[in-house]
This record gives C-alpha cells, structure tokens and sequence, in this order.
C-alpha cells in the first residue's frame, strides 16, 4: 500500500511537522510502538476554530476539527519514520473534546480522526478509542487526539 499516494488522492497535503509547544517530544518510541502526543486542529499554524464543542464550535466543524488532528498526527509520524508505508496498525486514539456542559456526542467528534485513519489506512486504520469530554484544552482548542501506533 502507499500511502502517501492515498493521502494525495484524498486531496490532503501534509504539512510540515510542528515543534512542540512545551517540554515534551512529538513521537516517542519504545519497540515497535510509536506514542504520538496530542495533536490539535491547526492548519498554517492557526487553529481552525476556538471554544467548547455545543457551544462555540458545531458538530461538524469539531468534526473536521478531528480530522486535522490526523492530518496533523500523520505528519508528525512522516517526520518521525521517513514513510508511512512503515506503519503496520493504529492501535488506539485518544480523544479529548473541550465540550459544553450537556453536549455528549464526543464519540461522533472523533469519528471525523477514525473515518480518515481507515480512508488512508484501510484495515490496518481501525483502532481501538477513547473519547471523553474535558473543560479546557490547550490554546483553547475543541480537541486535541494523541494515539499509539505500530510499526515496522
């Protein structure tokens, strides 16, 4: 499978990996297991929206919210592999979604990571997953998704 070429086709384009905003690594490896820390919804290094989901942010636009975290999450793993070929499973997502008291639809949220996870992964892009609702995220992102992943 290439994957780069199925991101393409998707009309995705990767951007550069971000440095970390605090004291922390972007990837970190163990074995054949990558931890990846939490990515958040930016696009040119602007979030693409601010404030809790159900209020500030609608269900769609949290979605595609999630959707970046991917796009961000899968640069930060070409930076850290070379290829993504290299990737054999995502194995968990972890989703925090900064959400109005009430609003419980966070699972739907992060179906937006999940659904381009197996568009670029196919069957190795299922994954096991949590999704939980918190106060407040960093920057005042509505989501921010760290996952493990396995490779090679």
């Amino acid at each position: 499978m290439n994957v780069e070429a199925r991101i393409k086709d998707l009309g995705i384009t990767l951007p550069l990996s971000s440095p970390p905003k605090a004291m922390y690594v972007p990837v970190k490896r163990t074995g054949n297991l990558l931890f990846v820390s939490g990515q958040l919804p930016t696009k040119d290094g602007q979030l693409l929206y601010t404030g809790k989901v159900g209020e500030d942010v609608t269900l769609e636009q949290a979605q595609e919210c999630a959707r970046y975290c991917m796009i961000n999450l899968m640069s930060a793993l070409k930076a850290e592999l070379g290829d993504l070929d290299k990737v054999k499973s995502i194995v968990k997502l972890q989703s925090f979604v900064a959400s109005k008291t009430g609003f419980d639809q966070q699972h739907i949220v992060t179906n937006g990571a999940s659904q381009l996870l197996f568009d670029v992964f196919g069957e190795a892009g299922r994954h096991a997953r949590t999704a939980v609702a918190v106060n407040q995220l960093p920057l005042d992102s509505p989501i921010e998704i760290e996952a493990v992943v396995e490779v090679e």
